[in-house]
């Protein structure tokens, strides 16, 4: 399987933090796969919330695909920095790329990769993404509009 594109950090011009909980953690002591998960789901919510690209609190696009490498096991309580970073822009979808860090040493405990897809809720159907949206997120990550 192949692993998710490795994030430059001195590339990423958003981060977020987030608590773990306690009870995040499962039976074996670690953090539960499925809030990796919840943990990109909330830094996209984030960053979207960042760049005022959300209308009435709603993702205009859904989640099609994730790719998610564990590098290290996180215990609940801790202080984790999520970093986000759109690297690719297409007509109706686009590519994030993550990396999950611990907020007090930085190291890395997961790495990911998404793509989203621009989806229209009143008929069902993928639809174009809106030019609007294009551009806030091409001139904030410094990316060639598609």
């Amino acid at each position: 399987m192949e692993a998710p594109a490795q994030l430059d950090p001195d590339a990423c011009r958003f981060s977020c933090l987030r608590a773990l909980r306690w009870s995040d953690e499962d039976n074996q002591g670690v953090v539960n796969n499925a809030i990796y998960l919840t943990l990109l789901e909330e830094s996209r919510h984030a960053y979207f919330t960042a760049l005022g690209l959300l209308r009435e609190n709603r993702f205009p696009f859904l989640l099609a695909q994730t790719n998610l490498s564990f590098v290290r096991p996180m215990r609940g309580g801790q202080e984790v920095r999520i970093l986000v970073r759109t690297v690719q822009l297409g007509t109706t979808s686009f590519e994030q790329v993550y990396e999950i860090c611990c907020a007090q040493t930085g190291a890395c405990h997961a790495r990911a990769q998404a793509r989203l897809v621009c989806y229209d809720s009143a008929s069902g159907e993928k639809r174009p993404m809106a030019e609007d949206f294009r551009a806030a997120l091409a001139r904030f990550e410094g990316l060639a509009p598609a």
